[in-house]
């Protein structure tokens, strides 16, 4: 029996505190593998709580890849992988924001592209009212050179931010902000060195390839199972950097459980010069259960670099992304690339330290992930009302603001494609994702980006390709 002392006075929800308890009894092994839990309603009746705050804790378990939920048996601990005895904490943070494949400028009415989100959304009045604030009380700092990491502003309210939101502890000094993710992952390459391959995830994000390749390092695509990226085969390939999206994998949507985790952080300490570079692209909407904790909160060895953007948060026109580094990481950058000057200006950085600091930042997430929600559930009803909910299948509704759409169809995807765009629809095929030729043959996958599409929007477009999908 598991026996908690709650405390239902403390600033941590119940279901929060049982998640919490039960993980440590897994990664401490108290909870072995395969070990079956007591059912939600047994436990809410043992521990005198309700079956809802049991639910809650398991769904997140069972999210971060913990517990395992088999139909009419149960709950169940999954293996995981012991956490290595290193030595002293060494706090780093990873993350990049491949904000989605850019689509080409749009040529037709409904464009599913996975770019940018709805403008509409922007907080404008209130962004206005602070960059006012910043140019009458800034006046001298604004015609300054801003030191080449960032305002200092900004980055304590992005420590701040990763602390409340991701459960990451680091310092300001570790965050470098720079003029978008592209900029940022050049760096990377420049700082850890083109040689010895850089792995990514396949299928993934097109465009890091480029810029890899175009940095002067070797790509190396790495095959994806159910659990996300490959670890053996990360090790078959030789390279020496990989950049992962463990928390929500682009397109696949994919969440890497706690076991694989640990399987990449091990595979990192077993070389020198072994780094991660964990792709935090759209942490914020996860629409059901808490945020999956970043890969980087996991590693003790300093070999997790942390990329973010606030692309996808507030607008991809702003161009500010930021990494965190670990310690070492970051003595070796200020030695070799503190020559760089600052890539974003300082009026928009000191802006958006104001509007992160006040609340305005969440308040926004919070609003706008509401928004999407509602979005993605419209789509599937535009399929619905369309007579195309036999037809076509979503995946991935869990976060992000893209879902998989599989066409129950033989008909040739070209095709599927070509009759889509001749009614005003563009769509973008799963495979153009793949860095590989795909090893099997599937039906035809799209990858459906919502974020600037109407819920009109959605409808018409939907009745629009039941006018030509006629199967």
């Amino acid at each position: 029996m598991l026996s908690l002392p709650f405390t239902p006075e403390g600033t941590q929800p119940l279901y929060q505190q049982l998640y919490r308890y039960i993980r440590g009894e897994i990664q401490t092994g108290r909870l072995a593998a395969g070990e079956k839990l007591p059912s939600k309603r047994q436990l809410a009746s043992e521990l005198k709580i309700s079956v809802v705050t049991v639910e809650g804790a398991y769904s997140q378990l069972v999210a971060e890849g913990y517990l395992e939920s088999r139909s009419r048996r149960g709950y169940f601990v999954m293996p995981v992988l012991a956490q290595p005895a290193l030595g002293s904490k060494a706090p780093d943070l990873p993350q990049s924001v491949p904000a989605a494949p850019e689509a080409p400028a749009p040529a037709c009415r409904y464009d599913f592209a996975t770019s940018g989100g709805d403008a509409a959304s922007f907080p404008f009045s209130t962004w206005a009212k602070l960059s006012r604030e910043v140019l009458s009380s800034r006046d001298q700092a604004l015609l300054s050179a801003a030191h080449p990491q960032g305002v200092p502003e900004l980055r304590r309210a992005i420590v701040r931010h990763l602390y409340q939101f991701r459960g990451i502890q680091v310092s300001p000094e570790q965050v470098i902000v720079g003029a978008g993710s592209e900029f940022l992952s050049t760096l990377l390459v420049q700082l850890l060195g083109p040689q010895g391959g850089y792995a990514l995830e396949d299928p993934g994000y097109q465009k890091i390839a480029r810029i890899f390749t175009a940095s002067g390092a070797q790509v190396c695509p790495i095959p994806l199972d159910s659990r996300g990226l490959r670890v053996d085969a990360l090790e078959a390939s030789g390279a020496r950097v990989v950049h992962v999206t463990p928390s929500h994998h682009f397109p696949l949507g994919i969440v890497m459980p706690v076991s694989r985790r640990w399987e990449l952080l091990e595979w990192a300490s077993r070389g020198e010069e072994r780094y991660i570079i964990e792709d935090d692209y759209d942490s914020e909407f996860r629409f059901s259960g808490r945020p999956i904790p970043a890969l980087q909160g996991l590693d003790r060895e300093g070999r997790v670099i942390y990329l973010n953007t606030f692309a996808k948060s507030l607008a991809p026109s702003l161009r500010i992304s930021y990494m965190v580094l670990p310690p070492k990481l970051l003595e070796r950058y200020r030695q070799r690339l503190s020559f760089y000057s600052s890539t974003v200006p300082s009026f928009e950085q000191y802006t958006l330290a104001l509007f992160m600091e006040r609340g305005h930042l969440e308040r926004h997430i919070a609003r706008t992930r509401n928004r999407y929600q509602l979005r993605c559930s419209a789509m599937t009803q535009a399929v619905t009302q369309a007579g195309l909910d036999r037809l076509c299948t979503f995946s991935g509704s869990e976060a992000g603001l893209h879902l998989l759409m599989t066409v129950h169809s033989s008909a040739d995807q070209a095709q599927l494609t070509r009759q889509a765009a001749g009614v005003g629809v563009k769509l973008y095929p799963l495979d153009a994702y793949f860095l590989c030729e795909p090893a099997l043959r599937r039906l035809p996958t799209y990858v459906m980006g919502y974020g600037k599409l109407s819920e009109s929007d959605l409808q018409g477009a939907f009745l629009a390709l039941a006018s030509v999908w006629a199967f």
